[in-house]
Formats: C-alpha cells, structure tokens, sequence
C-alpha cells in the first residue's frame, strides 16, 4: 500500500472545522488498513513560525511543523475561516511554493481565495462556500466559480464549498486512493453520508428555500419534503394550512421566497435524484415514489432542471452498488 503524505496548512483566523473534518476522514482511513505497513497517510500540520494558531471560534491549534521549511505533500490542505481575508503574504507565498511539488491541491470553504491569490485557480473551474462565490467570481474573474456543486476537481486541483463539504471531498480522495470500502467504513465511523461525486449541489430545497414564520407553512413544507409522492396541488396543501387556495398560495409565496408549485418540484426533483444516488430502485418505481407518476414525466422534469436524463444522472452519482 502507497502511503499519502497530506499536509494541512494552519494560519490565524483558520476555521477549525475545515481542518479537523478532512483530518479525521485522513485518520479514519488509517483506522480501516490496521496492520498496513506503510499506513495509508501519514498526516502534517504546519504554520509559520512553527508557533500555535488561534482558529477563528477561539480554539488554540499547535502545528506540527513550520510551514516556511515544510516539505511538498502528496496532498496539500487548505482550509478556510477569517484568516484568508485579508490573506496573509506569506502564507500564500508558501502556498504556491508547495503545490508544484504536490500531487493533488486541495482547498476546504474559503480556503479557495488563498488558491486563487496564489494564481493555482487561474483558468479552473473551482468553487466556495456559497456565501463568498460571487465575491471569488468578481476578484478573481479568471477563475470559472459554480456555487452549486458540493466539490469541483479540475486537473490536480479541488476546490470544496463550505466547510461539511470538505469532509465529502476528502471521502472522494480515500475512495480514490483505497477503494470504495474504505471510504464507506470512514463515512460510517464519522456518521456522514458517503458522498463520491461533487455534482450534488450544496443546497437542499429547504436550505435554497426560507423557512415560513407560521407554524402550518412550516408543517406544509415538512409534509411536501416527506411525502413527494402525494398530492401536493395547491388545494391540497392549502387543506392541509387550513386556508383557502388564494390565501396559502399567496401567504406561502411571501413567507418562503417561491410558490408552492416551485417549491413542489424542487422537493421532487430532490427526492428523485437521492433514491438515483442511493438505492438500486427502477426508474419507474422511482418516479411513482419522487411523485411524478411517469418515467417520462421524472425524465422530462430532469432534462429541464439538469441537462440530463436520470439514467445518465445515476450513471455519474450512484453512490451504492445495487
């Protein structure tokens, strides 16, 4: 077994949840090759000076070496948190005198604006938490950004969204470096899902949505989520409010940002695409359980909303042997 160097980089202001997640994912993979000679990653943290870190909740980080003489990694970490803006000079410096050297470059959250003003990201595709992608996108107007995904890889580098994300693109690189099983066994351990591909897009319909105010919207939404099967029509849900259709319809649409029906078929398209990611279930069954009745009606609403019919999608995101 090939043992992989990885190398975290700590700096002032570092969100310590971008550091630890992928960490332990790195330490779990150890955990499920016991008895391998060498381990399967052999972990570093490094800061300048060599000196303890403050992250940005206040937690004290001590790095294992000095970043000015650290050696190129196999795997290079960079993690977000206040500390990347203003950047500090010389992090960045260090940052792009490494990852020449290393296989892969890897950025967590707003760690990307420290890949960007190291010049790595220019010409990439790459992404951030969603919050700070349009203010990547205007200062780094070379740089492709997609808020969407959860991870974007693009040659030997990954940029992830914010900070959980990291955890799922550092599942990707085990997967990558030991085989699915590992990885499963890492997700399992952690008590996160296994997510492989970065095409998942960082919102759920109720994270893209706002959360109504009054208690049976908020109800209305939770049924939809968990019933995309039933009948969600306007008349339907109104019931359910106890209002009339004109007065739900127009009190949900001021309270959640989108109308029912909007709000309706994102919930569909969700439930589809995660019964596609996660289960070995037929398309026609699928459509019956995601509500939209047909395998047609489940490909056309697909096409529209992804560019791409649910069998190509499960192609590139099933994350489960059926």
């Amino acid at each position: 077994m090939t043992s992989h160097d990885v190398l975290i980089v700590l700096f002032e202001g570092v969100q310590s949840l971008d550091v630890t997640g992928p960490l332990e994912v790195f330490a779990g993979a150890a955990g499920t090759a016991r008895g391998a000679h060498p381990a399967p990653y052999r972990i570093r943290t490094a800061a300048l000076g060599g000196g303890p870190v403050r992250t940005s909740a206040g937690l004290r980080l001590l790095p294992d070496e000095d970043l000015r003489a650290a050696a190129p990694p196999d795997v290079l970490l960079v993690p977000g948190g206040r500390g990347t803006y203003p950047a500090d000079p010389e992090v960045v410096e260090r940052i792009a005198a490494l990852a020449p050297g290393a296989g892969r470059v890897v950025s967590v959250c707003t760690g990307a604006f420290l890949l960007a003003e190291a010049g790595l990201l220019t010409g990439r595709r790459a992404t951030t938490h969603w919050a700070y992608c349009g203010t990547l996108a205007r200062r780094f107007p070379r740089i492709a950004v997609d808020p969407e995904p959860i991870f974007v890889r693009d040659g030997p580098y990954a940029t992830s969204a914010g900070v959980t994300a990291g955890i799922d693109l550092a599942l990707a690189l085990v997967e990558e470096d030991l085989g699915r099983d590992a990885a499963l066994a890492v997700a399992r351990g952690l008590v996160v899902f296994l997510r492989r591909p970065g095409g998942q897009a960082q919102f759920s319909t109720q994270l893209a949505a706002q959360l109504a105010e009054r208690h049976p919207l908020r109800e209305v939404q939770r049924w939809i989520t968990e019933h995309p099967e039933a009948d969600l029509s306007v008349d339907a849900l109104a019931e359910r409010a106890a209002l009339s259709p004109r007065q739900f319809a127009r009190a949900f649409r001021a309270e959640v940002g989108v109308t029912p029906g909007h709000y309706v078929d994102r919930a569909r398209l969700e439930a589809a695409r995660r019964l596609l990611e996660d289960t070995g279930s037929g398309v026609a069954e699928i459509a019956r359980a995601a509500g939209y009745g047909t395998p047609e009606a489940m490909r056309r609403a697909f096409v529209r909303a992804l560019a791409v019919p649910p069998a190509e999608y499960r192609r590139r995101f099933h994350s489960v042997r059926s």
